[in-house]
C-alpha cells in the first residue's frame, strides 16, 4: 500500500460504532471511508450521524454519497455482507460494525465481495485469523491474515488491564463483570427473545448475562487462557460501561496503591489507550472518551490478602479508535511487503 495515500475503508453497519468510526476517520487525514453499507435511508442515516458528532456541520448528504470537505462516501442499501460489491469501490479493508456477522461464513462473504480484508468490532463465533488488540499483541499480526476480530470493548479494556498488570503482579485467577449499558438487541418492553432473562424489558430491568471474552481470552493472552471467568450485567443506562474485575494474586503484600502506581504508569505507556482518573466518576462521564480504559483509582480496593479489586470505565467510541489503530496497522503491514517485493 502506498504510504502517500489514505487507507480506503468500507463501512458496514452505520449503528452507534459505525457513525463513531465514521466521525473519528472523517477527522484523521490517513483514512478515507469510501463507501457505508447499511439499510437505513440516507437521510436518516445523515440525522443520526449530525446528532451524535461532536461537529455535525462538518457531514453533508449531497444525494447518495455523504461528504465533508476531505471525503465523499457513497451510502448503499445493503443488508448482508453477501450482497455488497465491495470490489467496485477498490477498498483496502472493510469494517464489519454491525456487530451481527461476525461468523467465518460472513467474513468470507465480505471477502468473495471483493474486501481485501475484514475486520469485525465483535469477539468472533468460530475460526478467524486472528483478534488483535494492538498495544497487546499487534506484532503477532501478519500480512496474510484476511479475517480478523479487534475484540470488543469489553475484551479490550478487560485484557489492557490484565496486561498492565501481570508485567508486576502474577495474577492466580479472577472475574470480570461488566455493567454494561443496554444494547440495541436487546427489547424495549418484554417481548420472547433469545432466552428468559433477554426476554425482559431492557429500559427497566438488570439483566444478567454471560460474556464471550472468558472463551477468547486465551487468544489475545495466552497466560491467561482458562483463567478469567466474565459475565455481564445490562442495566437501563443507555451509554457508557464499567468494568468491574477482582483478581487474586499470588502475594499477599501487594497493596491497593501499588496497582494504582502501576495502571499510572500503564496509562503512560499506552496514552491513546488507557488513562487514570483520580475523581469520584460516573458513567455518563465516561462519554466521548476515545480511550479504551478509564481506570477509575478510587475504586481499587484490598479484600484479605490475595484478593484485589478494580473498577474501570469505558463507551463504543474508545473501541472505535481502536477500530481504526487495527486498520492503520495492516495497512502498514501492506506497505511494507509493496517496499519489499
Amino acid at each position: 500500500m502506498d504510504g502517500s495515500r489514505p487507507i480506503r475503508l468500507g463501512i458496514m453497519g452505520f449503528g452507534q460504532t459505525g457513525r463513531q468510526i465514521y466521525e473519528l476517520a472523517a477527522a484523521s487525514s490517513d483514512i478515507a471511508v469510501i463507501a457505508v453499507a447499511d439499510v437505513g435511508r440516507p437521510d436518516i442515516l445523515h440525522y443520526l450521524l449530525q446528532s451524535e458528532a461532536q461537529d455535525p456541520t462538518q457531514f453533508r448528504l449531497e444525494g447518495n454519497f455523504l461528504s465533508t470537505d476531505r471525503q465523499r462516501t457513497r451510502l448503499m442499501s445493503i443488508d448482508t455482507p453477501a450482497e455488497m460489491p465491495w470490489d467496485i469501490f477498490d477498498v483496502d479493508m472493510v469494517i464489519d460494525a454491525t456487530g451481527v456477522y461476525r461468523s467465518e461464513a460472513d467474513m468470507r462473504s465480505h471477502l468473495a465481495g471483493g474486501a481485501p480484508r475484514v475486520v469485525i468490532r465483535t469477539l468472533p463465533d468460530d475460526n478467524i485469523d486472528r483478534i488483535v488488540i494492538p498495544e497487546i499483541n499487534g506484532s503477532s499480526a501478519d500480512v496474510r491474515d484476511r479475517m480478523i476480530s479487534a475484540a470488543s470493548p469489553t475484551t479490550s479494556a478487560l485484557c489492557l488491564l490484565l496486561h498492565i498488570l501481570s508485567e508486576h503482579f502474577v495474577i492466580e485467577c479472577g472475574s470480570m463483570t461488566t455493567v454494561h449499558a443496554y444494547t440495541s438487541d436487546q427489547a424495549l418492553q418484554d417481548y420472547a427473545g433469545s432466552d428468559y432473562r433477554r426476554s425482559r424489558a431492557a429500559p427497566k430491568n438488570i439483566i444478567p448475562n454471560g460474556h464471550d471474552a472468558g472463551r477468547w481470552l486465551g487468544h489475545i493472552l495466552p497466560s491467561f487462557a482458562g483463567k478469567i471467568h466474565t459475565s455481564t450485567l445490562n442495566v437501563p443506562v443507555q451509554e457508557g460501561c464499567l468494568l468491574d474485575t477482582t483478581l487474586i494474586l499470588d502475594s499477599d503484600t501487594v497493596t491497593a496503591e501499588d496497582v494504582n502506581e502501576i495502571m499510572r504508569a500503564g496509562a503512560q505507556k499506552y496514552p491513546s489507550s488507557v488513562s487514570v482518573v483520580e475523581d469520584p466518576i460516573v458513567s455518563s462521564d465516561v462519554l466521548g472518551s476515545d480511550y479504551s480504559l478509564l481506570f477509575d483509582a478510587k475504586g481499587t480496593l484490598k479484600a484479605g490478602d490475595h484478593f484485589m479489586k478494580t473498577l474501570g470505565w469505558y463507551e463504543t467510541r474508545g473501541h472505535a479508535a481502536r477500530m481504526l489503530d487495527v486498520a492503520r496497522l495492516y495497512a502498514e503491514l501492506d506497505r511494507q511487503q509493496e517496499v519489499s517485493s
